[in-house]
C-alpha cells in the first residue's frame, strides 16, 4: 500500500526497532543513513519503559519526518501474546508518533499504516530481520546475512538478488537454522553448553544464570562495553575480574583457583561452542545461496566479532552491514549495530521514492 501524506516530499525518514530489550533508532537523510543508536529499554517490566525512552529521545512528531517501524518486542512477557504484543506497540506508535506520517515494515506483506497493520500480525510480528536481509538482497546478487545482537542470531540466505528463506515465524525459523537462540552479550551461558573443560576435565556447569556472554568479550577482549547496556549477572563490577570471577561460579570455583590463562582458556572454550551453534544454522542455511565461495557473509549486529570467525570458518568473504548500505562514514558502525532501524529507514525512504534499489554506497 501507497501512503499519502500532506508533504510529498520527505528529505528524513526516521527508521525504528522496537525490541524486547533495546531500541534502535537510525535516521535516513536523502537516502542515506546519517546517526543511529540503540538504547536499553526493559520492556518485560512494562510498556512504560518505551515510552518513557521515547520520549527521552526527543521531539517524535517533526515536520519533514516520517517514522518507520519494526519491531520483536512483541515477545516480551508484559504481553499475554504475540497478537497482545503488536497490538499494544501499534496503540504506543499511534498515541506517540500519530499515524499521519507513520509507516509499519510488515514484512513479505511490505508497507502498510497503523490501520492496515492491525491486521497483519503475523507479517509483523518479529520482522525486523526480514528487513535487514531483505534491504542486503537489494544490495547484492547472492550471499549469506548474518545479525547476531545481544540474544539472538538471524541467518538468512539471499541469492539473484532475493531472499532464499525457509521459515517465516519464529517457530519456523528455529526449525530451519535461520533463528539460533544465543547473542552476544544477554545470554546466559548456561545455554550454550552444559559442560566445560577445567583443568583437562569436562565439568558440569552450575545451572545458574551467574554469567553471560558479555563476560566472555570482555575476559576475551572482543566486547565494545558500550554494547552491553545492562547490569552482569552478579551486577558487581564489569571489570575483567569480575567476569571472571562470575565464570569461575559457573563451575563451582573461584577465581583464585585458577591461573588467569586458565580463565581465559575457559572463556574461549564457551565461545568457541557458540560459534559451532551459530556455524550448524550458518551450514544449513548457506546451501540455499550460490554454490559460489565469492558470495559473502553480510555481517550486522554487536557480535560481529563472532560473524568474522564465521566467515573464515566458511571460507566466505566478510562484508560489514554497514559498508554496504549509503551512510556517512561516521554512522556506519552504529549502523550495523542498529542494522534493523536502518534498514527500515532506507526501505521506507525508498518506498517514498518508489524505487527498488537504494542508492550506491
Amino acid at each position: 500500500m501507497k501512503l499519502r501524506f500532506a508533504n510529498e516530499r520527505k528529505p528524513l525518514v526516521t527508521g525504528w526497532d522496537l525490541g524486547g530489550a533495546h531500541l534502535k533508532q537510525a535516521k535516513c537523510l536523502g537516502g542515506e543513513i546519517v546517526s543511529a543508536q540503540i538504547v536499553k529499554t526493559p520492556l518485560w517490566l512494562g510498556i512504560d519503559q518505551l515510552r518513557a525512552e521515547l520520549r527521552e529521545m526527543g521531539p517524535l512528531r517533526e515536520a519533514g519526518n516520517v517514522n518507520v517501524f519494526t519491531m520483536t518486542g512483541e515477545l516480551s512477557d508484559t504481553f499475554a501474546s504475540r497478537d497482545a504484543g503488536i497490538a499494544g506497540l501499534l496503540d504506543l506508535i499511534e498515541a506517540e508518533f500519530g499515524s499521519d506520517e507513520t509507516l509499519i515494515y510488515a514484512g513479505r506483506a511490505g508497507f502498510c499504516d497503523i490501520t492496515t497493520a492491525r491486521g497483519l500480525g503475523s507479517d509483523i510480528a518479529s520482522a525486523n530481520w526480514h528487513a535487514t536481509a531483505n534491504l542486503s538482497a537489494k544490495l547484492l546478487d547472492s550471499g549469506l546475512f548474518v545479525d547476531m545482537g545481544s540474544t539472538t542470531t538471524d541467518i538468512l540466505a539471499f541469492k539473484a538478488g532475493e531472499l532464499a528463506n525457509d521459515g517465516y515465524t519464529d517457530a519456523e525459523r528455529l526449525l530451519t537454522g535461520e533463528l539460533v537462540y544465543t547473542g552476544f552479550a544477554r545470554s546466559a551461558l548456561i545455554g550454550i553448553a552444559a559442560l566445560v573443560p577445567v583443568q583437562g576435565r569436562m565439568t558440569p556447569l552450575m545451572n545458574e544464570y551467574f554469567a553471560n556472554t558479555a563476560d566472555l568479550g570482555r575476559i576475551l577482549g572482543t566486547l565494545d562495553e558500550d554494547d552491553d547496556k545492562y547490569p552482569s549477572a552478579d551486577r558487581q563490577a564489569k571489570s575483567v575480574a569480575g567476569s571472571i570471577a562470575r565464570l569461575a561460579r559457573m563451575v563451582g570455583r573461584d577465581s583464585a583457583d585458577l591461573e588467569y590463562d586458565e580463565w581465559v582458556d575457559i572463556a574461549r572454550w564457551f565461545s568457541e561452542h557458540q560459534l559451532r551453534m551459530i556455524h550448524d544454522g550458518a551450514f544449513r542455511v548457506v546451501r540455499r545461496t550460490d554454490s559460489d565461495y565469492a558470495a559473502p557473509i553480510v555481517g550486522a549486529g554487536i557480535g560481529r566479532p563472532q560473524i568474522k570467525r564465521l566467515a573464515a570458518r566458511l571460507e566466505r568473504p566478510y562484508l560489514d552491514f554497514g559498508s554496504l548500505i549509503p551512510a556517512t562514514d561516521a554512522a556506519r558502525d552504529d549502523a550495523s549495530k542498529a542494522a534493523p532501524a536502518a534498514a527500515v529507514a532506507l526501505l521506507g525512504s525508498m518506498h517514498l521514492k518508489g524505487t527498488e534499489r537504494p542508492d550506491q554506497p
